[in-house]
């Protein structure tokens, strides 16, 4: 993430157009020839996505205030690349997108099957009206001619529902401080669901959270081009049982991707409410199935594991970051202060693979961390986990932890705070693989 205030700029002048086009074979729920629809250019109307369809988005589309955008299991949006299509739920709108393990909702690349790229289209935009610590409470992005808010007061805003839904290919860093994400989310209210949500590909962020309250569970963030879960403009939400997987041939080569990365804002200001997010259950493996690997050029950008700063106070309980060139870093006096004072922890968390010195890189954080009380550990090598021996398998990863692995200890694992559910293990994973079944790991080589 560039720390500067993001636009969608490079959307401005797009037509607002929303089309369905035919297409050879869907996968994995519809087969048979398919009717083509279109609509005209403009914001949509209340209405329904059906399964029997493939649909393209070209340009930005919005839905508006007042108008609710559901969509059926199992169906299929594709971005349009000349367009940089992208799906914009502005406030008041609301998207229900609730897919099954069976029939998960795919937004991916309109590209052909081996011609997929990350960048291939913008992405999934979600505005919404709880607080941010913008001044005034609210930000604009901008570039459609008209400002578009997100963020207010009403932290239990509802802007609708995603469950079982990938996003492939999305993203686009148009330039620092002007970038799109898998999943963007601003100012988005805890009356949102987020649930069972993969972002694979993308050309920028996995998943940004820009202020708001909205609670998440289950995500996946595999082979992105910049960071993982990104969050800064006072982002208050609880994250619970999530997965990060790097690609080595893939970093943000005008940055350094994280696999965490967190700010208050780009000042370190006082401003409120202050970042506070509470990531809990998590594994993130990074391009270093070894420790100390050799990278490939095309990787040779990848920082830090989790990088929290600029006067955050996000914490970590149960997480277990593995296979990075460098580890933990609480960087800076303000975000320092809030690790010493309480209001930012790190508990219950494991850092391995990561070379001798770069574990740490905050000498003020290592007595604290290093406190038998808040049960972290650091391990030389990833193998003392006990990982399913496919962690890093770029096309078919399982984090499950063997039977007889510390991770599933747990008088080594930290109490969760209030409003996380009791889950007494390290990292992502206890004896349940939930990315099984509607994740896909391969989706270049997807019908779709």
């Amino acid at each position: 993430m560039n720390i500067s205030f993001r636009s969608l700029l490079l959307l401005a002048g797009f037509a607002f157009a929303f089309t369905s086009c035919e297409d050879d074979e869907t996968k994995p729920t519809v087969t048979g020839p398919k009717s083509v629809e279109e609509l005209a250019a403009g914001n949509l109307a209340t209405r329904t996505l059906t399964a029997d369809k493939i649909y393209l988005l070209k340009g930005a589309v919005n839905v508006p205030d007042g108008v609710t955008l559901t969509i059926e299991p199992g169906t299929i949006i594709k971005g349009d690349k000349a367009t940089n299509g992208s799906l914009l739920i502005r406030q008041g709108g609301k998207i229900i997108a609730n897919g099954t393990a069976e029939k998960p909702i795919v937004f991916t690349s309109n590209q052909t099957k081996g011609n997929r790229a990350p960048g291939d289209w913008g992405g999934l935009v979600i505005l919404g009206k709880a607080r941010v610590n913008a001044p005034g409470g609210s930000a604009n992005i901008e570039g459609f001619g008209n400002p578009i808010p997100f963020g207010g007061s009403d932290d239990a805003d509802n802007s609708g529902s995603l469950k079982y839904v990938r996003i492939e290919f999305a993203g686009i860093a148009l330039a620092p401080g002007n970038e799109i994400n898998g999943l963007t989310m601003g100012g988005v209210g805890s009356g949102t669901v987020i649930d069972h949500i993969q972002v694979i590909f993308g050309g920028d962020d996995a998943f940004e959270f820009f202020g708001g309250t909205v609670n998440a569970k289950y995500l996946v963030a595999a082979r992105t081009t910049d960071d993982m879960f990104d969050t800064d403009f006072g982002y208050s939400g609880k994250v619970q049982y999530a997965f990060g997987m790097s690609d080595p041939n893939l970093s943000d080569q005008a940055g350094a991707s994280n696999g965490f990365e967190s700010d208050n804002d780009a000042n370190a200001s006082t401003n409120t409410p202050q970042t506070s997010a509470m990531f809990a259950n998590v594994t993130i493996v990074g391009p270093q199935a070894t420790t100390g690997a050799a990278l490939p050029a095309g990787g040779n950008k990848f920082g830090q594991a989790a990088l929290i700063r600029l006067n955050s106070a996000q914490s970590l309980y149960n997480v277990v970051l593995a296979g990075w060139p460098k580890g933990l870093n609480i960087s800076g006096t303000p975000s320092q202060t809030n690790f010493d004072n309480g209001s930012l922890n790190v508990m219950g968390t494991t850092l391995a693979g990561i070379p001798v010195g770069q574990e740490l890189l905050a000498a003020s954080t290592v007595a604290k961390f290093n406190d038998p009380a808040n049960k972290n550990q650091i391990v030389a090598n990833n193998s003392e986990l006990q990982f399913n021996t496919n962690a890093f398998n770029l096309t078919g990863p399982n984090a499950m932890p063997n039977t007889g692995s510390t991770l599933l200890d747990a008088t080594k694992a930290a109490t969760l705070p209030a409003g996380f559910e009791a889950a007494p293990f390290r990292g992502a994973f206890g004896t349940t693989n939930w990315m099984a079944g509607w994740t896909n790991f391969d989706p270049q080589n997807t019908d779709y």
